[in-house]
């Protein structure tokens, strides 16, 4: 017999999620690195020149972490209170940070003493940034205002109170260094023009405001608070574009990758979100702990996550070079000794022996049955060489799927292989039936599937002939049965031939 070769035709999809370049993209990093910090992380923020260090801000300390070091490279602790917003200058050579006193502080990245202290808050403050020229400073603070600070003099330029709430957003412009936007309690996010001394733009975002981001083109605007992330076109006057609704707690932070701009988002819900270009969630990465503040790299070669509970998260980009390594290193298995080890033991005769019972491991198609992973468990029992040297679990899977009602959706999206197989079997012919239903529309994309219906119809006359033979056994057996029985009941309930000889010899004494 000629070998088989199946064609490839489009039948029907897989049920499931699709998977595309983008998921395989972000299910590239590694597992995270777990640091615990000393309280909840507020903010994360990384240096935007090589090698990329990260500023975590937490409790009352600001530390320095290196790409890969899961030790604190540098500290400031010159707070008396709780620490705000760490943030790094264009340059990574300054690091600005608020907190619940209400001061700001300048620190140089290689010193421990603060350069700046700006005191002009009443309370404390929340957010700091630098402007993209990098000698002005902005903030903003739960006294319900921002203000603008000269590094140099240490002096305060301006000071903006039009936010009715706590300002607890900020996001400067790196176009124009006279353009920032901040978020608030009141619900709207702002657009601040530094010449002008006020707001030129206000949106509506409807929940408190957590977090504003803005794209790198500055043409869109992203905000969260609530249980919503909402996008805005500042090319129209702040129209709003999209409106997400995929988390189901507040969500807290929110950040840009540098390939492709995707969009992710982090929530109290313990999830964070990576969406594409039009706004379709592609991975999700789950936490242990309430999200608070996230990063990622400028080269995405790092996600870094807060949680509440003070545990920093860092996850680390897997490249295919790490890839080649982990799979050429092969374990090495037991050595000859350990298989032969005891196997000439004799025991004793007054030696106890102790049996100790084999565990019987499941088999993966039962593993795949168990978890309803239907799809994958036909494919298993499928496999070439199961189908050959032991087509009985093949058959044993399909009827096993059959049963569940979930056959059908194990069929979708095969190739001739699956056909192939039930025309050599005679036990599946309700899965026959199955099959064809699920595939008539295409069978004539194929003219291996015609062929393969034609020796169907040969085993189903086979099979349709054989049955009618089997019921003309039954019947003469039926008969044989019938007429054995009643002959031994009659024999059974006769009379008993003595009485009747006794009768007979009264008789003729009469």
């Amino acid at each position: 017999m000629a070998s088989f070769k199946p064609t490839k035709v489009q039948f029907l999809p897989k049920l499931g999620e699709k998977v595309t370049e983008e998921t395989l993209y972000w299910k590239n990093y590694k597992s995270p690195v777990q640091i615990k910090e000393f309280g909840a992380i507020t903010k994360i923020d990384f240096s935007p020149l090589p090698p990329h260090n990260y500023a975590v801000t937490a409790s009352t300390r600001i530390h320095i972490y290196g790409p890969h070091s899961q030790e604190p490279i540098r500290s400031f602790t010159r707070f008396r209170d709780t620490a705000y917003g760490g943030s790094f200058r264009g340059d990574g050579k300054l690091l600005v940070a608020g907190s619940e006193e209400g001061l700001i502080r300048l620190f140089d990245i290689s010193g421990r003493v603060a350069l700046r202290q700006f005191a002009g808050h009443s309370k404390a403050v929340h957010v700091t940034s630098f402007l993209s020229d990098g000698f002005r400073v902005v903030s903003g603070s739960d006294d319900l205002s921002c203000r603008v600070w000269d590094v140099p003099s240490a002096v305060e330029l301006s000071s903006l109170t039009e936010h009715t709430d706590y300002v607890r957003a900020l996001a400067p412009s790196k176009l124009n260094p006279d353009l920032f936007v901040t978020g608030s309690y009141d619900h709207t996010v702002k657009v601040f023009d530094m010449r002008s001394g006020s707001s030129v733009m206000t949106m509506q975002h409807g929940h408190p405001v957590e977090c504003v981001l803005l794209y790198p083109s500055e043409a869109l605007l992203v905000s969260t608070g609530g249980r919503y992330v909402k996008v805005w076109d500042l090319l129209k006057g702040g129209q709003e574009l999209v409106s997400l609704k995929n988390h189901h707690k507040t969500v807290t932070c929110a950040c840009l990758s540098s390939v492709g701009n995707k969009l992710l988002t982090g929530s109290l819900d313990r999830h964070i979100k990576v969406y594409n270009s039009s706004y379709k969630v592609v991975h999700n990465f789950d936490c242990d702990a309430s999200i608070l503040s996230m990063a990622i790299a400028p080269d995405d070669e790092a996600l870094a996550v807060g949680m509440t509970n003070g545990v920093l998260s860092v996850r680390h980009r897997r490249h295919q070079k790490d890839k080649e390594t982990l799979t050429s290193r092969r374990r090495r298995g037991p050595s000859y000794q350990v298989f032969v080890k005891g196997k000439n033991f004799v025991p004793r005769q007054d030696d106890f022996l102790v049996s100790k019972p084999v565990k019987q491991y499941l088999r993966k198609y039962d593993k795949q049955l168990k978890s309803f992973e239907v799809s994958k468990a036909l494919d298993t029992a499928l496999q070439t060489w199961t189908r050959t040297s032991k087509p009985d679990v093949t058959v044993a899977v399909i009827i096993e799927l059959n049963r569940r009602g979930t056959l059908k959706n194990a069929l979708a999206g095969r190739n001739e292989e699956i056909l192939f197989f039930l025309c050599f079997q005679r036990f599946c012919t309700c899965e026959m039936c199955l099959c064809v239903d699920l595939y008539q529309q295409v069978f004539h994309e194929s003219p291996v599937v015609e062929r393969l219906l034609q020796r169907l119809m040969e085993v189903l006359g086979r099979e349709a002939e054989l049955q009618q033979e089997l019921l003309q056994v039954l019947g003469i057996l039926d008969t044989l049965f019938a007429s054995l029985t009643p002959r031994k009941e009659v024999m059974a309930h006769a009379a008993p031939p003595v009485a009747q000889e006794s009768h007979n010899t009264l008789l003729p004494m009469i």
